[in-house]
């Protein structure tokens, strides 16, 4: 995945990233991912303003890194795909089905593999609520405690389903398979997600931002601020909320 337009210089500044030297190993993708969530918001601002964002690469890291808005799965995954490639990584992109909806989805999530010294690495910059923090290694079994949140991964039918814990109970979030997909492909995908009426994007307003003890959720007038495991919940203005918490400016 690549831009014409791509500076890894100007990426590393727009998401704030402090690491070491920047190599392609499993520190730097760590601390890579955290800056990322930390810095880019998921949000859905175009869908719901009419419009199927553009899946062009160019188009991507104007919106994310020149324009500093955010993006849902495509652009913030795609975007993460763009600087793993300047830096080096072995990666692929890989479908995931969605599993918090009550039936069965097809598989509109885009999530990115990474292999390092022959493990597979699931990263994920574009799930909102209650997604990764950090990429967890693909193996079933796998528990991952990341900054007071917990994941695991359980293989399923051939595929690998990621739960999160949420408040005491395990949450089913996606399951995936350690299959390569093309670009391309996820342009049906996009395309669904940004029109189809029974989809969240089109539901509902939606930001979500991590932060470095937990994370800012806003799902149209309600602002959840979750910090060390405390949940605080308002009521706010969707508007002026997205400005102040996330640095989106709603025309």
């Amino acid at each position: 995945m690549t831009a014409t337009n791509f500076s890894l210089s100007d990426y590393l500044n727009r998401i704030h990233y402090n690491g070491n030297d920047i190599r392609p190993d499993l520190s730097t993708l760590m601390t890579l991912m955290r800056a990322q969530l930390q810095s880019v918001p998921f949000e859905n601002t175009e869908v719901q303003a009419g419009k199927i964002p553009s899946l062009l690469a160019e188009d991507i890291y104007t919106k994310i890194v020149t324009n500093e808005r955010g993006g849902y799965c495509y652009e913030v995954n795609g975007l993460f795909a763009m600087a793993l490639t300047a830096i080096g990584f072995e990666w692929y992109f890989a479908g995931a089905r969605p599993m918090f909806y009550p039936t069965r989805r097809p598989k509109t999530h885009l999530v990115v593999i990474v292999t390092i010294d022959g493990e597979n690495y699931l990263c994920d910059s574009g799930f909102g609520g209650y997604g990764l923090r950090e990429p967890i290694k693909v193996a079933d079994g796998e528990m991952a405690q990341q900054r007071g949140d917990q994941f695991r991964l359980e293989l399923s039918d051939d595929e690998y389903v990621l739960s999160s814990l949420v408040n005491g109970e395990w949450a089913l979030q996606y399951g995936f398979a350690l299959i390569p997909q093309e670009w391309i492909e996820f342009s049906l995908a996009n395309y669904f997600n940004a029109t189809h009426p029974d989809t969240i994007f089109t539901q509902k307003k939606l930001a979500v931002m991590q932060t470095p003890a937990g994370r800012k959720i806003l799902v149209d007038n309600t602002l959840k601020r979750i910090e060390e495991g405390v949940v605080n919940e308002s009521e706010v203005n969707y508007a002026e909320a997205a400005q102040e918490h996330f640095g989106l400016v709603i025309a």
